[in-house]
């Protein structure tokens, strides 16, 4: 489906099973769309794709309460948030106001209207498109919405190889024609229960800690990382490590998914965007010179295997 791009698709998969919401930033045409239509079809849920426009309302997103002439009472109409997986296509051609229409829903999974309050179903996963801030007729997402993202992650283009086999697939007809689910929204949260469960070690936690609080004094960033970003690194190396087949996490989780947990929520300085340094280079310098817990073996006690009678994933 998506050609070429493992790595893409397993972050794709840590994400839902981290209980995140996921940011596909990238050029038009590289296919963020089809891994976010894929990944949603993959799974047999309720899903719902809102397509962001700069005439989009906050209320198309989280519904409206409308009188009943007969009822003679308001009833509620919910909007297109309210489904399992939830595709924003091109979020940053929306208004900021319109944008934080998914504030509540990304972070306490439910929505507010009229004083009411309207919990959303599980697993709930936003999975939205952007395109970078350069294009013509984009809005910067505000730092409160980057910061509800738990991964930022850019597809690029394919090898020459993979645009090949591309060609032949989807040359046709679109592979999403013949996708299939092969999971159910209970398995979903079966798999999320079980990687809740998966052990982190103090020391593990510890190195997380020190990545992020690494980004608040670093000189080249006016804006560090959240605590909220600490949790988010946690979570998803859980899951990671789930996906691996182990049931406790090690720093090489943590380490792998540093940058597409962390970059997108860091703001560099005037000057570090004068000497063209990006938040990615950042953070990969804060990986560099942060001091790793020392291993003893992968299954001592000190990267914490589950105590007896855990559940293995």
């Amino acid at each position: 489906m998506i050609e070429g791009k493992p790595e893409v698709v397993r972050l794709a998969l840590t994400v839902l099973l981290a209980e995140g919401h996921l940011l596909i930033e990238d050029v038009p045409g590289v296919g963020k769309t089809m891994l976010a239509k894929a990944l949603a079809k993959s799974i047999d849920c309720s899903v719902r794709r809102i397509q962001f426009t700069p005439d989009l309302l906050p209320s198309d997103i989280t519904g409206v309460s409308i009188w009943d002439q007969q009822r003679r009472d308001f009833e509620f109409k919910p909007g297109a948030i309210f489904a399992q997986i939830v595709i924003g296509d091109e979020i940053n051609r929306a208004s900021p106001k319109t944008q934080s229409a998914l504030l509540e829903s990304m972070e306490e999974r439910q929505v507010t209207i009229d004083g009411q309050t309207y919990e959303l179903p599980s697993p709930f996963m936003v999975v939205a498109t952007q395109n970078p801030v350069e294009m013509e007729g984009t809005y910067p997402l505000p730092e409160a919405q980057r910061d509800r993202f738990m991964a930022r992650v850019s597809i690029g283009y394919p090898s020459p190889e993979a645009e090949l086999q591309m060609l032949d697939i989807h040359g046709g007809a679109s592979p999403l024609d013949d996708l299939q689910p092969v999971a159910h929204a209970h398995d979903i949260v079966k798999l999320v229960d079980a990687v809740r469960a998966v052990h982190v070690a103090d020391s593990v936690r510890r190195y997380a800690v020190d990545l992020v609080a690494a980004t608040r004094s670093h000189p080249d960033l006016r804006l560090g990382a959240s605590p909220r970003a600490t949790l988010h690194l946690l979570r998803a190396a859980k899951a990671s490590a789930a996906l691996s087949g182990r049931e406790y996490a090690l720093p090489d989780d943590v380490q792998a998914l540093a940058v597409q947990v962390l970059a997108h929520r860091l703001l560099p300085t005037a000057q570090a965007q004068l000497n063209r340094r990006t938040s990615e280079q950042v953070v990969l310098e804060i990986l560099q010179h942060t001091a790793v817990p020392s291993a003893s073996g992968h299954g001592s006690p000190m990267y914490g295997q589950q105590p007896p009678g855990a559940r293995r994933v």
